[in-house]
């Protein structure tokens, strides 16, 4: 465990001043976040600090990615294979520390420095994309667990809803209880753990990083490949000839095949079918049904719903008519009658085929969560004790900012707010602190003379072989889709 130097107030009780709360512990007992306990009257941080192990990519680290991980055995490991990461680093608070580790170590001979904290987030949260057609709620709609507002829905994406959860106005501005309950639930979402919220005036979902969506109950399988008029653009050649008229069900934009412009292009015979909605274009349709969990993202449990008549000047008996949603997964066969009126039929088996290939077209439905954090003055203190050289370090890409090894994305604009897929971190690299507020890893790696330059903490920087040799220490391997967080000598990647 790491040992942190505190004053013992008595009777072996430490204060812990880790974050605002400042704990008083007694012998054997942990603080009210679980990362901070007293062991024999020293206050220590309980976790073991992360360490990215490069060579276990390959299977050659003595140290292997299994099951989490396991405590560090002492074998040092090659300096270009290591990284050593903010989760259990321990915080800066108070704000005028430097950082818990600020370590030095070469790449191809080029000195460099990680400054490594774990960050105290009351301004954070995070942004959801949950890959359905399925409706989920209006825009502006309050996400709520346990009762509590933790969120909204925001705008809905090509496929993909998406909402914004969490936030300072969550965690500090409301009453206590939903303080707790939106800081409860954006660290279990950070730590790749399920959470069921419901959705005022529309669903119940159960978010979980990189995991389908449960939407009502029903677990999403497809994310559709395109709205209703670029479907019927994709598959226009494959069902023509198969079928007289073709109409793809969106919530947003349906596509009617004979009027669309795929169809005139192949000079497909005009069915005279009439849909109901607002037509935007010639065989795009907007509004053909309310938003709900049927055909296409609509209300629709029959589709037929939205053909108001077939018009006898163009249509004739026989005539083949196909519907089908974005993602393939409902689909109906009708033939026209002598009063033009569409009656169920059994599709020939090229249909069921383009069923097929629809879906296959459909990548597989996830949900995805972003952490969404401002680094402050704060934190950019425990860097260098002239915080703004640090923002101008990173924005001039003189600095590489990583959470928990993972690449994180830089906004543009004033303050280092960062944006990193929580699906790339190792596990459980969130913690908390109750005030409320997400305890989040963050490094800062640059060269070590840019560091010299913007002021840094020098007198605190350590070599890499020293963190390594310390003990409480546990060797993960990276993700396998993320770049390697020590940049190489010409700016790329080591």
């Amino acid at each position: 465990m790491n040992e942190i130097v505190t004053p013992n107030e008595g009777d072996g009780i430490v204060r812990c001043d880790a974050c605002p709360v400042l704990c008083r512990i007694r012998p054997g007992k942990l603080g009210a976040c679980d990362r901070y306990g007293n062991a024999d009257g020293k206050l220590v941080r309980t976790d073991p600090l992360v360490l990215l192990d490069r060579s276990a990519e390959s299977g050659r680290g003595a140290v292997r990615f299994l099951e989490g991980g396991r405590d560090w055995d002492g074998e040092i490991l090659p300096k270009a294979g290591a990284f050593v990461t903010g989760i259990g680093a321990t915080t800066t608070y108070p704000d005028y520390k430097p950082a818990p580790f600020i370590v030095s170590s070469q790449v191809e001979g080029v000195d460099c420095v990680t400054v490594v904290t774990e960050g105290i987030f009351s301004y954070c949260g995070v942004k959801v994309k949950i890959d359905t057609d399925r409706y989920v709620g209006p825009e502006q709609a309050a996400v709520r667990v346990k009762g509590e507002q933790i969120g909204h829905v925001t705008t809905h994406e090509y496929g993909s809803q998406m909402l914004s959860l969490g936030g300072v106005h969550h965690l500090t501005g409301g009453s206590k209880s939903e303080g707790n309950v939106t800081c409860d639930a954006l660290l279990r979402l950070c730590n790749k753990e399920a959470v069921e919220m419901s959705i005022d005036g529309g669903s119940t979902v159960v978010i979980q990083a990189n995991q389908p969506p449960i939407v009502d109950g029903q677990r999403e399988e497809r994310m559709r490949v395109g709205c209703g008029s670029a479907v019927t653009g994709i598959f226009a050649k494959q069902w023509f000839g198969l079928a007289d008229e073709v109409v793809v069900v969106d919530e947003h934009i349906t596509g009617v095949f004979t009027e669309h412009q795929a169809g005139r292009m192949l000079d497909a015979r005009p069915s005279g079918i009439k849909i109901r909605g607002r037509k935007s274009t010639p065989g795009r349709y907007f509004q053909v049904a309310k938003p709900g969990l049927g055909w296409g993202g609509t209300d629709l449990k029959d589709p037929l719903e939205i053909v108001e008549r077939f018009d006898p000047k163009f249509a004739w008996p026989g005539m083949r008519l196909f519907m089908v949603s974005t993602t393939g997964e409902h689909h109906a066969w009708y033939v026209l009658d002598e009063d033009l009126k569409p009656r169920p039929a059994d599709p020939p088996g090229a249909i069921a085929k383009l069923v097929d290939r629809i879906a296959e077209n459909c990548e597989p439905a996830l949900s995805t969560v972003l952490f969404m954090g401002g680094a402050g003055g704060s934190l950019r203190a425990g860097v260098t004790e002239n915080p703004v050289r640090l923002t101008m370090s990173v924005k001039n890409r003189l600095t590489r900012v990583t959470c928990g090894g993972a690449p994180a994305y830089v906004w543009p604009g004033g303050g280092i707010t960062v944006m990193v897929d929580v699906a790339r971190m190792p596990d459980n690299s969130t913690g908390y602190v109750p005030t409320p507020a997400l305890v989040f890893p963050i490094e800062f790696t640059m060269r070590l003379e840019d560091y010299r330059l913007m002021g840094g903490h020098m007198d605190h920087v350590v070599k890499l072989e020293q963190v390594l040799a310390e003990e409480h220490r546990k060797a993960v391997a990276p993700h396998a889709e993320n770049p390697w967080p020590l940049p190489a000598p010409d700016g790329g990647q080591a």
